[in-house]
């Protein structure tokens, strides 16, 4: 697959980047959900007692809760939610100035940009299949790039360390830092999650219509006639229960999973950052390495993830497209 052979893969690129732009807006909605007097006091407290907490052990543990930074009308803008449109923009500003100038012989940044995009398409090409690639690729290139490049911009200096603060006993105590690394918000990394459950519905409907869709979760397997046909109907009915449960849970499971690593990853060279106070600016750079590859790993299994997952609810329709190629074939 090439870019220069394949002109709609250049669509995707957009696509992919303004997907990216999308995802950067979310948080704040689901933030403004959330924004009624009460919750933002509690937000505010919950802020205060984990910074407190942390300066009283001497350190500064990441909180749970982003903090509020300002507002846009009634929509919250949080330090997380920050970082999320500055990565955003600078991918998308990237990527306007790797495609500006398509040139047949690429070089610079177009020629990483179309090997980071074709490397990607045959990747997922080699596991969900020439034609569920080319609908959903736009969709887990965005999930790989966004995610990758937002996990990387937490680890540079200054993001969680600068901000607002006041002087305290043991130094400066800094309160509203500025920035958070984004997936270490559980806000953008539920609404990713969401964004693919929306998707996920949508090809599962499209490949295999309403009814079908039931049969693939409710339906029997296998052929079998009389009594344990009856009976595997109702084994069947609960174990698409049982599936039903799992895929509504899928959400939760994707935006845990990513925001569990990626918080736990800060709270980690926090921690050794103030392991030997003297030694603040050595002991973390192993850890540093370790995060970079975490980083990436976290994209991956992500993307993977969500790749598997609709592939699993898709390659029924494929199997079909396969029989009526080979059916044409033999007529």
């Amino acid at each position: 697959m090439s870019l220069r052979a394949v002109p709609s893969e250049v669509k995707n690129v957009l696509k992919t980047i303004l997907a990216a732009a999308l995802l950067a807006l979310l948080p704040a909605v689901l933030s403004a959900a959330e924004a009624t007097p009460e919750a933002v006091t509690k937000a505010v407290e919950h802020a205060a007692k984990d910074a407190h907490a942390a300066a009283a052990h001497g350190g500064h543990e990441l909180p749970l809760h982003a903090v509020e930074i300002g507002r846009i009308g009634p929509f919250p803008i949080t330090n997380s939610i920050l970082v999320t449109w500055i990565v955003a923009l600078g991918i998308i500003m990237f990527a306007r100035f790797a495609t500006r100038q398509m040139r047949e012989v690429p070089d610079g940044a177009q020629n990483f940009w179309e090997w980071l995009v074709e490397s990607l398409y045959e990747f997922l090409e080699g596991i969900i299949g020439h034609e569920l690639v080319k609908k959903t690729f736009w969709f887990f290139a965005t999930i790989f790039i966004f995610i990758l490049f937002t996990n990387w911009a937490g680890l540079i200096p200054g993001v969680g360390t600068v901000g607002w603060g006041h002087q305290g006993p043991n130094g400066f105590e800094l309160t509203e830092p500025w920035f958070r690394g984004v997936n270490a918000d559980l806000n953008m990394t539920f609404a990713m999650a969401m964004i693919f459950f929306v998707c996920w519905t949508v090809w599962a409907l499209q490949a295999n219509g309403p009814g079908g869709f039931l049969l693939h979760i409710f339906g029997p397997k296998g052929d079998t006639t009389g009594f344990m046909k009856a009976m595997m109907i109702g084994v069947f009915l609960v174990v698409g229960v049982l599936e039903v449960v799992s895929i509504l849970f899928r959400p939760v499971s994707l935006s845990f999973r990513l925001f569990g690593n990626v918080y736990a990853g800060e709270n980690m060279l926090e921690a050794m950052s103030n392991l030997v106070p003297q030694l603040a600016w050595l002991i973390p750079i192993p850890f540093y390495f370790l995060e970079v590859l975490v980083g990436l790993v976290q994209a991956l299994v992500f993307m993977l993830l969500t790749a598997v997952f609709t592939l699993l609810i898709c390659q029924h329709e494929e199997g079909h497209e396969h029989g009526a190629a080979h059916g044409h074939e033999h007529h």
